[in-house]
């Protein structure tokens, strides 16, 4: 599994011209939410899910070095299986590292269900749809995360 993470002032996913997820840090007293763009790969689990939400959840990016958790900060969710592109060879990208949609979106599922049961406002795009995510990164502050 991997995870994208940004920080964000704002985040928001589009399909079809209709806001379907947002979150705004203001709303929950924090200054920074995390937008996390999350990919699933052949092999990963319910267990592996967890983990990393409660690796994201307590990880230290945040102002003064403080978490999400520390912040009640709102994460919004979004499947990325585009995470998983292997462009090693010619120039278009090879897809077969990517879970399929029936193996990963139960898992991109347990990944926010697992951040909720943390304590975490989430919000989540919708699988399999063509999404417009639009964001404002602060920092700005990019990592990945990796099982």
């Amino acid at each position: 599994m991997r995870i994208l993470v940004q920080r964000v002032t704002s985040a928001q996913v589009s399909v079809d011209n209709e806001i379907v997820a947002a979150i705004d840090p203001s709303e929950h007293a924090a200054p920074h939410g995390l937008l996390a763009l999350v990919g699933v790969t052949h092999g990963d689990t319910a267990a592996i899910a967890a983990s990393l939400a409660d690796k994201l959840w307590r990880l230290r990016i945040l102002d003064d070095e403080r978490s999400a958790a520390d912040l009640c900060a709102p994460i919004l969710v979004v499947s990325q299986f585009t995470l998983y592109a292997d462009t090693r060879k010619g120039r278009r990208p090879s897809w077969s590292a990517a879970a399929p949609g029936p193996v990963a979106e139960p898992l991109v599922d347990t990944f926010a269900d697992a951040l909720r049961e943390l304590g975490a406002p989430v919000a989540v795009g919708r699988f399999g749809a063509h999404m417009r995510v639009a964001l404002t990164n602060d920092g700005p502050v990019t990592l990945l995360l990796e099982s």
